[in-house]
């Protein structure tokens, strides 16, 4: 029986199921929304929350925490000013997953998982590929 037993397996080991909360958490503090499974966008909520309810602390052993789970001391600095002051007045519930469909490869439900109220200022920069033309000679017996 699973009493008491909280949380999905994700069919992976311990330390990758850790080490893959840790950078998604990061990217999610980061950039304030990205795209997952629905599953892990499910169990990314609980640490999200719980990070955020640690920069809403502000104190020295919450930052503490913070830094051990984080990757990225900018990211931190981001949830304890910005995000802790945007979020003052909220009792819990600072994020949400949308559904999106399903992914083409293995059909697997997608969603997105975001702040709620999020900057849009926030997402990552998009690089555009630029082709440049290469001169060309005029074809043989032009």
């Amino acid at each position: 029986m699973r009493h008491l037993k909280s949380g999905r397996k994700l069919n992976m080991s311990s330390s990758h199921r850790r080490a893959m909360f840790r950078n998604m958490v990061t990217s999610l503090l980061e950039y304030e929304r990205i795209t997952t499974t629905l599953a892990r966008a499910k169990e990314l909520r609980g640490i999200a929350e719980r990070m955020i309810t640690l920069g809403k602390k502000g104190d020295l052993a919450s930052r503490r925490r913070a830094l051990s789970y984080i990757q990225g001391k900018g990211v931190v600095h981001k949830l304890f000013a910005a995000l802790a002051e945007r979020y003052a007045e909220r009792n819990g519930g600072y994020t949400r997953v949308l559904k999106t469909g399903r992914r083409a490869g293995d059909s697997a439900p997608m969603a997105i998982i975001e702040l709620v109220d999020r900057d849009p200022s926030a997402a990552p920069k998009r690089r555009i590929k630029r082709v440049e033309k290469e001169e060309t000679a005029p074809p043989p017996g032009a």
